[in-house]
C-alpha cells in the first residue's frame, strides 16, 4: 500500500508519475491520427490546366482542408499549389520529422484527384541565426535542407506529389531573408538539393524559380530583374539542377492578351521567359505557373474591376492552352481561413466560411461546359 511507504519513496512516486504523464501529453499530438478521407474521385474539367494556389498547412483542422479540397475539385482546377514549410516538419532539429500536417493535406488532395505541387521553404530556428527571419538560409544549413527536401519526396513521390518547388522569390530581398538576392547562392542550393531529391525519386520534377516578376527595385537589392536573375542562373550553372521553370504570371492591371515588354508586368511576360529560357540553354525546360491572377478589390490601387477579373481570369484559362510547354497554370489564391478585411482578401477565389465568390462560380461554368463569357472568342 502507498500509504505504508516511506515519506521520500512516495515523493519519487509522484515526480515519476507526473513525468511519465507530461511526457505523454508531449507525445500524443505528434501520434499519427487516423484521416477521414471521403471516396476518391477525378477532376471533371474543360480545361486540365486551371489550378489554385491552396493555404492550408498548419490549420490543422480536417474538416476545412477536406471542403477546402472537395471545392477545388468542383470548381473544376486539376492543380494546386502549397507551402509545406520545413519549419512544421522539422521545427526542432535535423534528427526527426513531424509529418501530421502535411499528410493530412495530401491525402485529401489526393482523394479529390488533384495534382500537388509542392512548395518548399520557411527555415525552422535551429536553421539560423539569431535574429534572423525564417526565409534566412545560409550555406552552412544548405545541406540539412537538401536533406529535408529529399525526405518529403522519398515520402511523397510515391503518392504522386512529383512536382517540387525549391524556394519561393528568391529576387526578392524579403524572400532571401533581408538580404541582397544572390543568384549564385542560390544555384548552390540548388546543386545540392536537386541530387539528393533524385537519389530517392528519380521521378520527381524538380522546380526551380517562381521568382517576383519585373524590373530590379533599388538597384537589385530589394528585387533583381526576374530575367536578370534567370541569366545570372546560367552563368552559375543552374540549370542542370531544375527540371522545370517555375513563373509567378500576375496580370496586373492588364488583360491576358496585352501584348508583353521587359518593363511589363502582365500574363504575357511570360512570353518572354520562355524566350530566354530557350536562349540560355533551357529548351527542355517546361515552364508552370505557380501564382497569377487579378485581384478586385473596390479600393486597391492595384485592383481590377469585378467584371474584369472575371473575364480575364478566364482568358488567362483559355490563353494557357495555346503554349505546348506550359504544365499547368495555378492562381493566387483560392482561399483563407481568416480575413485580414483588406485588398489581401479580394484575390479570394472562396470566402473563409466555404461561401463562392462570383469568381468561383464563372470558372466553375468555363470549367465544365467550356463556354466563355460574352465578349469572349477562343
Amino acid at each position: 500500500m502507498i500509504h505504508s511507504l516511506s515519506a521520500g519513496l512516495r515523493i519519487y512516486l509522484l515526480v515519476a508519475t507526473l513525468i511519465l504523464l507530461s511526457g505523454f501529453q508531449f507525445f500524443l499530438p505528434r501520434l499519427p491520427r487516423p484521416i477521414n478521407l471521403p471516396p476518391s474521385r477525378t477532376v471533371a474539367t474543360t480545361n486540365p490546366l486551371i489550378g489554385v494556389h491552396t493555404r492550408l498547412t498548419g490549420i490543422g483542422d480536417e474538416a476545412y482542408i477536406r471542403r477546402t479540397l472537395t471545392q477545388v475539385n468542383e470548381m473544376g482546377a486539376s492543380w494546386i499549389v502549397e507551402l509545406f514549410p520545413w519549419a512544421y516538419i522539422q521545427p526542432r532539429s535535423r534528427y526527426g520529422f513531424d509529418w501530421t500536417g502535411a499528410d493530412l493535406v495530401i491525402a485529401h488532395a489526393r482523394a479529390q484527384g488533384l495534382n500537388v505541387v509542392a512548395r518548399l521553404d520557411i527555415v525552422p530556428a535551429w536553421a539560423r541565426p539569431p535574429n534572423t527571419t525564417d526565409r534566412y538560409l545560409d550555406r552552412d544549413h544548405y545541406a540539412d535542407f537538401a536533406h529535408f527536401a529529399a525526405a518529403f519526396a522519398e515520402r511523397y513521390a510515391p503518392q504522386g506529389v512529383r512536382h517540387i518547388i525549391i524556394w519561393n522569390e528568391p529576387n526578392l530581398r524579403f524572400e532571401w531573408g533581408e538580404r541582397p538576392p544572390d543568384p549564385g547562392a542560390y544555384t548552390d542550393l540548388l546543386k545540392q538539393t536537386y541530387p539528393a531529391i533524385k537519389a530517392v525519386a528519380p521521378e520527381a520534377i524538380v522546380i526551380a524559380g517562381a521568382l517576383s516578376p519585373g524590373p530590379s527595385l533599388e538597384g537589385g537589392n530589394l528585387r533583381m530583374d526576374d530575367m536578370q536573375f534567370l541569366a545570372s542562373l546560367a552563368d552559375a550553372g543552374a540549370f542542370p539542377f531544375f527540371d522545370m521553370w517555375a513563373v509567378h504570371a500576375y496580370g496586373g492591371q492588364e488583360p491576358p492578351d496585352a501584348e508583353p515588354g521587359i518593363d511589363r508586368v502582365n500574363f504575357r511576360r511570360i512570353e518572354l521567359v520562355r524566350e530566354l529560357l530557350d536562349r540560355l540553354g533551357g529548351s527542355d525546360k517546361r515552364i508552370i505557373i505557380t501564382e497569377g491572377g487579378y485581384n478586385d478589390h473596390p479600393r486597391w490601387s492595384g485592383a481590377v474591376r469585378p467584371a474584369d477579373r472575371i473575364r480575364w481570369t478566364i482568358a488567362t484559362y483559355e490563353q494557357s492552352r495555346h503554349y505546348p510547354w506550359l504544365e499547368a497554370t495555378i492562381l493566387w489564391q483560392f482561399s483563407t481561413p481568416f480575413l485580414t478585411r483588406s485588398y489581401p482578401d479580394a484575390w479570394n477565389f472562396v470566402h473563409p466560411d466555404g461561401t463562392p465568390r462570383a469568381i468561383y462560380l464563372a470558372v466553375q461554368e468555363y470549367a465544365r461546359t467550356g463556354r466563355l463569357p460574352d465578349g469572349m472568342e477562343k
